[in-house]
């Protein structure tokens, strides 16, 4: 093919091939990656749907196909012109357009994101499948196209939901929307659009700033690369040039170092953007260019607190599902988008995670215009994890999702999964190694919730919706205190690494005959503030905390506890929650830095599993016993011994011994304290469930927890006046979520070391 220039002035004409009148969504789907020669082939498309995985029928230019859709929107949504929402494995849609008539000799069809295996035909021609409903992809149709005037485009989606094969988010597995599952989305649910590339083409890129050498590093990948071209880049700063480099094209591994005459750093307070232009020539002529922008930032981590530009930074974060009432998860407009992001920080929040759903590059492009930060998470929920067929399509569209994702300056890290269970272990370590490998400048949650399964978890959370503002304090202000415990108990939450919760909140309000939110509703809009200070400030108040996520910013169908309702209608007063979401927190005032964490001397009182001989001996009931059961003077001789943990053992301590335990049970056992000073008294409970601990027959400690790991509880106050020197008792009252979930106990003493932490021996 020979050499053509591409970077022409258009003809007026071309100018509005992009998006004729009527349109849907006629706006660029890509302003990170544009270039001047598209065409957006949303609108009506020819429709069919079948449940017959072998049927390509559709595929006969006379087969009549029965129905219309609007695309972007998915067959389940009012915008689409359907609103069917039962079950079907199969859509194909079809249409034909008039070639375009561009200087560009290549062209590519996007689609931008297509749930959940699509493949796709160009004039009868298979141009391509692609395995996952959630990121864009492409294809070169070039060859497709030919000489011909016009041409025709056929889509089949492919879409079990049922399966278990499937990531999807919080679409429902049932007919019906139920609980914290919602409408589904089935076949195109993001704009399709033609692209004119160069004879050399500059494919994927990643801008990667470097903030304390005010420069980016820019690696670009370049197809049909002729010889003697060069990658050019320039980025201008409010209109003016403020750097620009070229390179030798070198194919797939283009590396540009562009230096910035002007730094100016990006950040929520001030969104700075510099524009983006990448040119491949040769001899003078411009081959192919692509028009994008960046945000020159940096993220560390320092002891308990993450940085951004060097700064301490809580994160006030709210849950956004990105659902629509009449679009499912596709926005009706480019402005809904940004109008979700103006009414998050209306309400004191300056970020979100972006949950159960990848969003759309146009949100996050507001994101990086408004000032917003956002968690990049995957749709987890719906694979069956214990089923290996499931690793791969999740793998590969996890790192597809980066890629596309990771020159945003908005996301702050990487969340990939939520709430997995233990069998997803293995992936989830995968998963979190593949996106450090792509992108080594953000941290990354293993999982948000529940099993944190990574050795080195860069950052931590936990989700929590008690709303019992004083119990919600008590938890997090004893769990939470930037105190390390021994790496044998495998205490990741309290690893000294950044910290936040992650999920909590939830209240309810006007939640009707239909709808649900967390706890009991407020039987008062006051009631609902005092609720909502309470919690908030428990987490602004503690300064080992780097941030908040509260649920949810919109109602989302029945899940009636948004901020705002479905259609996007203020429930409160904006001012009012932004005075309670945006006060100082005290990581901000006081951050918890590396040199500021405690080292301590760790001494064993009594031991658990962990602790091999040091394990202590129980006596254990699973009967409801006498009032005075944990007192010293009780007789429990009629109590069955029992030794080290119970329950059946997790993943991570898979050669535990533990015998099997009813769902409620007592447990005692003696202690020998020498009566040595400490400044710290630790209980290290692994369990499911409500459990209260009683040293002497004081009550120390209650709470109500889901564990999936051994976690410290602060009792030093409560349980020092009651500790004597010599022979003690702990009593613990264990109620599980279910039968036989493993439960162990360890208690501990320790002082604060100014130097190293010294070893955790026998007290």
């Amino acid at each position: 093919m020979s050499i053509q220039q591409i970077d022409k002035e258009p003809r007026a004409e071309e100018e509005t091939q992009a998006a004729p009148a009527g349109v849907p969504r006629p706006e660029h789907p890509r302003p990170d990656r544009e270039r001047r020669n598209w065409m957006n082939l949303n609108g009506e498309w020819e429709f069919a749907e079948t449940n017959d995985t072998a049927d390509e029928s559709w595929l006969r230019k006379d087969k009549s196909y029965p129905g219309h859709i609007s695309v972007p929107f998915c067959r389940e949504s009012k915008l689409s012109g359907l609103s069917r929402k039962g079950f079907v494995k199969n859509v194909w849609y079809r249409r034909t357009f008039r070639r375009p008539s561009w200087p560009a000799p290549r062209v590519r069809l996007h689609i931008g994101a297509c749930d959940w295996h699509t493949r796709v035909w160009v004039n009868n021609k298979l141009a391509g499948r692609h395995t996952g409903g959630n990121c864009a992809f492409s294809f070169d149709i070039t060859d497709a196209l030919g000489d011909s005037d016009k041409f025709t485009v056929v889509i089949h989606a492919y879409d079990a939901t049922r399966s278990g094969l499937q990531a999807l988010g919080k679409q429902s597995d049932k007919l019906r929307n139920h609980s914290i599952f919602y409408t589904r989305t089935t076949g195109i649910w993001q704009t399709v659009w033609l692209e004119g590339a160069g004879a050399g083409e500059i494919g994927e890129f990643s801008v990667v700033p470097d903030a304390g050498n005010s420069r980016v590093i820019i690696q670009a990948d370049i197809s049909h690369c002729p010889p003697g071209a060069a990658l050019e880049a320039e980025a201008h700063a409010g209109g003016r040039l403020a750097g620009s480099a070229s390179a030798p094209a070198a194919g797939r591994n283009m590396l540009i170092v562009l230096d910035l005459g002007e730094k100016h750093l990006w950040s929520p307070e001030h969104p700075f953007l510099y524009d983006l232009t990448l040119r491949l020539t040769r001899d003078g002529a411009t081959l192919d260019k692509v028009r994008g922008y960046f945000g020159l930032r940096s993220v560390a981590i320092d002891g308990a607190v993450l940085l951004l530009n060097g700064k301490p930074l809580f994160q006030r974060l709210v849950l956004d599902q990105g659902f629509y009432p009449d679009g499912v998860w596709t926005a009706p407009t480019d402005e809904a988008l940004r109008r979700d992001i103006e009414l998050s920080k209306a309400l004191g929040f300056n970020g979100a995670r972006l949950h159960q759903k990848v969003f759309e590059p146009r949100f996050l492009y507001w994101a990086d215009r408004l000032g917003y930060l956002v968690w990049g998470e995957y749709p987890s929920y719906g694979a069956h994890y214990h089923k290996p067929s499931v690793n791969n399509p999740i793998t590969r569209e996890w790192a597809e999702i980066v890629r596309r994702d990771r020159n945003h300056p908005s996301i702050i890290g990487w969340c990939p999964l939520n709430e997995t269970p233990r069998q997803a272990g293995e992936l989830q370590n995968t998963i979190v190694d593949i996106t450090k490998a792509l992108d080594p400048t953000r941290p990354v949650i293993d999982a948000s919730g529940w099993s944190h399964s990574h050795p080195q978890s860069d950052l931590l959370d936990q989700h929590d919706y008690d709303q019992n503002p004083a119990a919600f304090r008590r938890r997090w202000h004893s769990r939470v205190d930037g105190v390390r415990y021994p790496a044998r108990y495998q205490c990741t939450q309290q690893n000294g690494a950044p910290f936040f919760i992650s999920e909590y909140g939830g209240i309810g309000w006007n939640i009707g005959n239909d709808g649900w939110g967390y706890g009991n509703a407020p039987g008062s809009l006051d009631e609902f503030y005092e609720r909502h200070a309470g919690l908030t400030n428990t987490l602004l108040d503690n300064r080992f905390l780097c941030g908040f996520c509260y649920t949810q910013l919109t109602d989302v169908e029945q899940e009636k506890n948004g901020l705002y309702t479905f259609d996007r209608k203020p429930k409160f007063d904006a001012a009012r929650l932004a005075a309670i979401n945006a006060r100082r927190a005290a990581c901000e005032v006081d951050p918890p830095l590396a040199g500021s964490l405690p080292r301590i001397d760790w001494r064993v009182l009594i031991g658990g599993w962990p602790d091999g001989e040091l394990a202590a001996g129980w006596r254990i009931s699973a009967q409801q016993p006498p009032d005075s059961w944990a007192q010293p003077g009780f007789d429990d001789s009629g109590w069955r011994p029992g030794r080290w943990a119970f329950g059946a053992p997790p993943h991570v301590l898979k050669s535990a011994h533990a015998e099997r335990m009813p769902e409620e049970f007592w447990i005692r056992a003696e202690f020998e304290y020498n009566g040595a000073n400490f400044d710290i008294l630790s209980l290290l409970l692994h369990f499911d469930g409500e459990a209260k601990a009683c040293i002497n027959g004081a009550p120390v400690w209650n709470d109500r927890c889901v564990m999936d790991e051994y976690v410290g509880h602060a009792i030093t106050g409560a349980a020092r006046p009651h500790l004597k020197k010599g022979a003690n008792l702990i009593a613990i009252h264990c109620q599980q979520l279910e039968r036989s979930m493993y439960f162990d106990a360890v208690l501990l003493t320790g002082n604060r070391l100014s130097g190293k932490a010294g070893r955790a021996g026998r007290s």
